[in-house]
């Protein structure tokens, strides 16, 4: 699973790397500890009937809320979406279809639980040259019934990161870790026009093996509070 990370990149910083032309962020401060509902930016690219796609950079909700939801939350965890399932899963089958995102973190926090005195250790788990990644991701956008339809605060946009079995270099710290997709399959990943399917998502999983067994983990002190502290390690 992913249920904590870090993104320490400035609005300027993303619109480069992503070479996004539109979207609203100007809320977004960089975090070291991005907890589920808390709002971070995800890369997406839309298009709407003959009208050119747009690359656009959005501050959503994390945590996936369907547009059938008759409120901003859910009965179970959405902040993840198991890649396996996602495509078949009411919750996220429409959003594989045509709603897929890139959440860029500049590394994620797993606790490994020891088998005998349960004693959670966290890891910061990062590329080794700290250079940003970009996890599998999904959205959706949920409209609030008590609001009037040209309320502009009736929409909300809320995201979710998929994961998969762990890869081997980091199934001793957990048994899921997120998809992180090499860099040339992000325009792909998000492209509108690319119907999305069970057969994407696995190939997601299998493009993202390289990246997850090339990161890097560390041990962290306890992920309280904020700031680049969180992500120096201890040893």
């Amino acid at each position: 699973m992913c249920g904590r990370f870090a993104m320490d990149k400035e609005t300027d910083d993303m619109i480069q790397e992503f070479v996004a032309e539109g979207g609203d962020f100007r809320d977004w401060r960089p975090s070291w500890n991005i907890a589920p509902t808390d709002a971070i930016p995800i890369f997406l690219e839309s298009k709407k009937k003959d009208e050119p796609s747009v690359r656009r950079i959005e501050l959503a909700r994390w945590s996936l809320v369907p547009s059938w939801s008759k409120e901003l939350k859910t009965k179970v965890p959405t902040f993840n979406a198991r890649a396996e399932t996602a495509a078949e899963k009411p919750m996220f089958k429409a959003s594989v279809a045509s709603r897929r995102a890139i959440v860029p973190a500049i590394g994620y926090y797993e606790w490994q639980t020891d088998p005998v005195t349960k004693k959670k250790t966290p890891y910061f788990i990062h590329l080794p040259d700290g250079e940003l990644m970009g996890f599998a991701g999904l959205y959706a956008w949920w409209a609030d019934p008590a609001k009037e339809h040209g309320d502009p605060e009736r929409w909300h946009l809320t995201a979710t990161i998929l994961t998969a079995d762990a890869v081997q270099t980091l199934e001793h710290i957990h048994d899921r870790n997120p998809v992180p997709l090499p860099r040339e399959l992000w325009d792909h990943w998000v492209d509108p026009t690319v119907v999305g399917d069970q057969a994407l998502l696995d190939e997601a999983v299998r493009a993202a093996v390289g990246v997850a067994e090339s990161l890097a983990f560390d041990r962290v002190g306890p992920v309280t509070g904020d700031g680049p502290e969180l992500i120096q390690p201890i040893d």
